[in-house]
């Protein structure tokens, strides 16, 4: 199944290659090598179970000072260099201090990363003050990328928004109804607390290549450019698929995005040249 317009197909394969992209872990090895895998077997006992506390509590109220500085209604394309910029600066102070600065750099960085998310929805047509774009762009931030041992059927965009989908329908309802956000409420504790047991796998992969020794204060910078531009990517293919399903449907858009998993026939070999005279 392909969409009717060329233009919409288009955005559907390019939405598709990021979407489906390797993991944030995959691409930090490919770049830095065997010292980010290392690195994870050193981190100490425990130190998973507390970065997903750090990150349940640094989501809780990062999303509403990322959209604070963001006018709804002026849709304009995303700007990548502002947030590019501050992110690198607090990967710098963690790379510097290391493990212990993680409490401290986390929820700067999550505040960081969800504005870029928000300026990203907001390219796509989307009222980044509206409570449900909030929970867009929240969703963003379980989206890790297939890698390239993961299973697309577990670890699959359209996966990930299935296993979500009843905590954000729960929260949904609840922003509709009080027409709020209120960080307290039990349906978007239970959001967060999945979201952030998603995230927490990528932010404990940043931990780890962050700390390794060699990298200092200009890798803790380049970590933070790398996980940032790889949320970046996801936001953008997350937004552009929400702005089709408002176009065609949710269901249509679903079946085309899974028609470009599927092994493609193999093309007929071109005819041969004619004879020379």
């Amino acid at each position: 199944m392909i969409l009717r317009e060329a233009d919409d197909q288009r955005t559907l394969e390019r939405a598709f290659a990021l979407l489906e992209e390797p993991s944030f872990a995959a691409k930090a090895t490919g770049v830095l090598g065997e010292p980010v895998a290392q690195a994870m077997t050193l981190l100490p006992p425990g130190w998973a179970e507390k970065v997903t506390m750090a990150t349940e509590t640094a989501l809780s109220r990062a999303l509403d000072a990322a959209v604070l500085t963001l006018r709804q209604d002026t849709p304009s394309s995303a700007s990548h260099f502002t947030h590019k910029l501050f992110s690198g600066l607090s990967g710098a102070a963690g790379g510097a201090f290391g493990l212990p600065a993680l409490a401290l750099e986390l929820p700067l960085s999550l505040v960081i990363m969800l504005r870029s998310i928000a300026d990203i929805a907001r390219s796509e047509g989307e009222k980044v003050r509206d409570p449900l774009t909030k929970l867009a762009c929240l969703e963003v931030l379980a989206l890790g990328g297939v890698g390239e041992t993961r299973d697309p059927r577990r670890h699959g965009y359209y996966a990930v928004r299935v296993a979500l989908a009843s905590a954000v329908s729960e929260a949904a309802r609840f922003v509709a109804q009080k027409g709020v956000i209120s960080h307290g409420a039990p349906p978007l504790i239970r959001l967060i607390t999945q979201i952030a047991g998603r995230l927490s796998v990528q932010v404990t992969e940043k931990a780890a290549a962050q700390a390794v020794p060699i990298l200092g204060a200009a890798g803790g910078a380049a970590i933070n450019l790398m996980f940032l531009d790889h949320f970046q990517d996801m936001a953008r293919g997350h937004f552009a698929i929400r702005r089709l399903e408002r176009t065609y449907g949710p269901e249509a858009v679903h079946a085309a995005y899974e028609a470009l998993r599927a092994p493609q026939p193999p093309q007929p070999p071109p005819p041969p040249p004619p004879p020379p005279h």
